[in-house]
């Protein structure tokens, strides 16, 4: 089928590829704008953009997630099907209704659950035990379209934002495939979610990573890995962040008792007590620090004991 591709992280340039590698050919790549960052105001592509430039694949960047230039850009290139992949912006029914077969996404969720934004990693910070990826038939809602199918995976104890988001991406291109084939002789179901059960979920911002030490031991945890490794659970002390990048829940407390942020620095470790339990840390990084041990940052930064952690400045 002839195809376009609509993507902008890591995860939706993994299906790009096996796309790329398949009997299907790819017209085009729609992306999001170049970012541009630091203080050179350097330019920098998104991993789809960079994935369809090495092999010489047209590369349309609008400003806006659909409108009247870009389905005049579709329309031009009359493709069987659109697949999209963490695009990053809603498309209008004009687009969505111009291919054969229309668009199809895949969703790094298996929906209804955790519609919209950020999927993998509130699957982290909600305890999920498993989560996967769907391939829906594009409506007009959020992520409500009909299911064509999922794939399924689980979560490791130690699961993180970051290794789930490799997991998913590597289920991402055979399904994709499975789909197309599927949609192309005739053979795939459609099946309508079930709006009573669907959940939504927004945006992941820097903010979020604001450890509040009157939660849960076992919810920071969560924290810990689900925003990994982006903006990363943090704290500060003495005006200065800390970033957290391994815990484990642990009932060690300074005197028995559980004081929020409150700092138990010892021969067994560096702990953080929360309103339940506390955080043994294992891996961190102070501000202006490289990512250490525990252990190294204990023997390297004044921090002590009965030392109360906070969430802002």
């Amino acid at each position: 089928m002839r195809t376009v591709f609509m993507g902008t992280p890591a995860i939706a340039a993994s299906a790009l590829a096996s796309l790329i590698g398949s009997k299907h050919s790819v017209e085009a790549v729609v992306t999001r704008p170049d970012a541009v960052s630091g203080r050179g105001k350097s330019v920098h592509f998104t991993p789809v953009k960079e994935l369809a430039l090495e092999h010489g694949i047209k590369v349309i960047q609008p400003e806006k997630g659909s409108g009247s230039l870009l389905f005049d850009e579709m329309k031009a290139i009359n493709p069987d099907i659109i697949v999209v992949m963490a695009y990053g912006r809603i498309l209008k029914k004009d687009v969505l209704e111009l291919p054969r077969y229309g668009c199809i996404n895949l969703h790094a969720s298996l929906l209804p659950a955790y519609r919209g934004a950020s999927p993998i990693q509130w699957a982290v910070l909600n305890g999920e035990e498993e989560t996967g990826i769907t391939v829906m038939q594009m409506a007009e809602g959020l992520d409500s379209g009909d299911i064509i199918m999922t794939e399924k995976t689980l979560l490791d104890n130690k699961e993180t934002a970051g290794s789930l988001t490799e997991k998913l991406a590597v289920m991402a291109g055979p399904l994709l495939l499975k789909a197309l084939d599927a949609i192309e002789n005739g053979t795939a179901t459609r099946t309508p979610q079930e709006e009573s059960a669907a959940t939504y979920v927004t945006t992941i911002d820097k903010s979020f990573g604001q450890l509040d030490f009157t939660k849960d031991a076992v919810i920071l945890e969560r924290m810990v890995r689900g925003l990994y490794p982006w903006p990363s659970a943090f704290a500060y002390h003495n005006g200065k962040f800390i970033k957290f990048f391994d815990c484990d829940v642990s009932d060690v407390s300074l005197d028995g008792t559980f004081v929020p942020g409150r700092v138990n620095a010892s021969k067994q470790g560096l702990f953080i007590e929360t309103g339940s339990g506390s955080l043994k840390v294992n891996e961190l990084q102070a501000e202006g620090k490289k990512r250490m041990t525990a252990r190294d940052f204990l023997n390297g930064y004044k921090i002590s004991s009965g030392e109360i952690l906070k969430n802002d400045l």
